[in-house]
């Protein structure tokens, strides 16, 4: 297959290290002026570089990827990709980490056929395997709740006149901004810690007698 070659790289955070990526693109034999690079989360999926990329692709060019999951991030949109580039654009598509997945001219009708099946199995799979990980992480969740671990960010501990002031603030003879300020919180954690507080003591709403306390 006559045409350009290029090579698409993408890694899901700005802080993740696309080296690994670059190697393989360069042991290919990709130009390093046509190896596209994206840091861009799967999340979202914009890809504005990989868009430019594929628009910019003609027939006879070929687009190497590390791997499928490059292509999209679920199993129908990678299918949908494929046959994009495939079928539409007559690009072909060489993915590093699974030599079968290669639709270069020099295979026959049987390398491309398999090279389709191949590709519907693994995205399958590739999903299946992202959606069982969610299950477990979601169920994981459920069950430390259960066991009352907290999630979030780790809680301000009050200092020892937290109590004093919260009685203050339950009397109404000091505002939340004032205890807060002493604190040195801002009036929103004092207020949500004293309302905690509150409650553990049995107290009613706030302003009410507090003698049974003292």
């Amino acid at each position: 297959m006559s045409g350009k070659t290029y090579g698409y790289v993408r890694v899901s955070t700005r802080t993740q290290n696309e080296d690994r990526q670059l190697i393989a693109m360069r042991e290919f034999g990709v130009p390093p002026e046509r190896i596209v690079v994206e840091k861009q989360s799967g999340k979202d999926f914009e890809r504005p570089a990989y868009l430019r990329l594929v628009r910019s692709l003609r027939r006879g060019d070929v687009l190497v990827v590390k791997s499928i999951d490059r292509l999209g991030r679920n199993y129908a949109e990678i299918l949908d990709q494929w046959g994009c580039l495939t079928k539409e654009k007559r690009v072909a598509i060489v993915v590093l980490d699974m030599p079968l997945l290669d639709t270069r001219e020099h295979r026959d009708l049987t390398g491309v056929l398999v090279a389709d099946i191949v590709l519907q199995l693994l995205s399958y799979v590739a999903q299946t395997e992202r959606e069982y990980i969610r299950q477990r992480q979601a169920e994981g969740i459920a069950a430390a709740k259960a066991r009352g671990i907290r999630f979030g960010r780790a809680r301000i501990p009050m200092p020892e006149e937290f109590e004093a002031l919260a009685i203050d603030w339950w009397h109404g003879r000091v505002s939340a901004v004032q205890a807060g300020r002493a604190l040195g919180v801002s009036r929103a954690t004092f207020q949500r810690r004293a309302e905690e507080w509150s409650q553990s003591q049995g107290l009613a709403k706030r302003g009410l007698a507090l003698a049974p306390y003292l």
